[in-house]
C-alpha cells in the first residue's frame, strides 16, 4: 500500500512557475514509477509526465515538454513537478500516481487525492 499526498498548487499568473511535490508513504517507494496526471473540468484525465523507478528515465506529454520537469528523490520518497510558462489551458487538478513506469493512467494503482492548479490570464 502506498498513500501519496501531493501540495504546491495554487494560482498564479500565466507565465508563472510552480513546483509540485508529491510525498509517499512506505519503504518500497524506490520500486515503483511515478507519474503526474492532471484533469481539467468536464475533461477526462491526461497524462503529464512519468519518472522511472531509479530516476534514470523520464517521459513527457508532447504538451508538457520543454515547461515541465520531473524529478525524485528516493531519500526523501517525493516525486516533483516543476512547471514553467505557465498558461491558462494548465489549469485543472493535477495528481501524481505510482506504479508501472508509462503514460497510461492504467499502469498505476496508486493515486493522490490532487492538489488545484490555476492560472489566470
Amino acid at each position: 500500500q502506498v498513500l501519496l499526498v501531493e501540495s504546491g498548487g495554487g494560482l498564479v499568473q500565466a507565465g508563472g512557475s510552480l513546483r509540485l511535490s508529491c510525498a509517499a508513504s512506505g519503504r518500497t517507494f524506490s520500486t515503483y514509477g511515478m507519474g503526474w496526471f492532471r484533469q481539467a473540468p468536464g475533461k477526462e484525465r491526461e497524462f503529464v509526465a512519468a519518472v522511472s523507478p531509479r530516476g534514470t528515465s523520464t517521459y513527457y506529454a508532447d504538451s508538457a515538454k520543454g515547461r515541465f520537469t520531473i524529478s525524485r528523490d528516493n531519500a526523501k520518497s517525493t516525486v516533483y513537478l516543476q512547471m514553467n510558462s505557465l498558461k491558462p489551458e494548465n489549469t485543472a487538478v493535477y495528481y501524481c500516481a505510482a506504479g508501472d513506469y508509462s503514460g497510461s493512467y492504467r499502469s498505476y494503482s496508486y493515486w493522490g487525492q490532487g492538489t488545484q492548479v490555476t492560472i489566470s490570464s
